[in-house]
């Protein structure tokens, strides 16, 4: 409970109770800039055992953050709470995001197109990915840069 207030209280209005009883949180993530490109919400189900013997349950949510990010991101967490087992972890994994995002933000990846759904980004998920796909002729290197 002391971690929960203490949370509360350090990031305000970004923290938001969604059941108390059942022990779920939310905060809302961004890259601290006056017009924030990037932000992430971070959902979390404290189990009965932490933070002794169980991790948080969480969730990433951005309609940005997929594959290999989705996973570098949730591999860190992971990261963090084994280094740190037994002890409260959410505001180091809230600070972990949080510089993950302004890295983003000063590096040279473009803003995230904010206005897609994660309905709209779906939808063309699927069978269309085969139909569309060429093997690719010139030098995967250079492809990727």
């Amino acid at each position: 409970m002391d971690e929960i207030e203490a949370l509360s209280s350090i990031y305000g209005e970004d923290w938001c109770v969604v059941d108390e009883d059942e022990k779920i949180y939310c905060i809302k993530i961004n890259d601290c800039l006056d017009q924030p490109k990037w932000t992430l919400c971070l959902q979390v189900i404290l189990p009965p055992g932490y933070p002794t013997a169980e991790p948080p349950i969480y969730q990433l949510n951005a309609p940005w953050l997929r594959g290999q990010d989705y996973m570098e991101l949730a591999n860190t967490l992971e990261e963090i709470y084994v280094q740190n087992l037994g002890e409260s972890i959410l505001y180091l994994w809230v600070e972990k995001i949080r510089e993950v995002l302004i890295e983003k933000a000063q590096s040279s990846d473009p803003e995230p197109d904010i206005k897609k759904t994660s309905e709209e980004v779906d939808e063309g998920d699927g069978d269309d990915f085969l139909l569309d796909y060429q093997p690719i002729q010139e030098d995967p290197i250079k492809m990727l840069n």
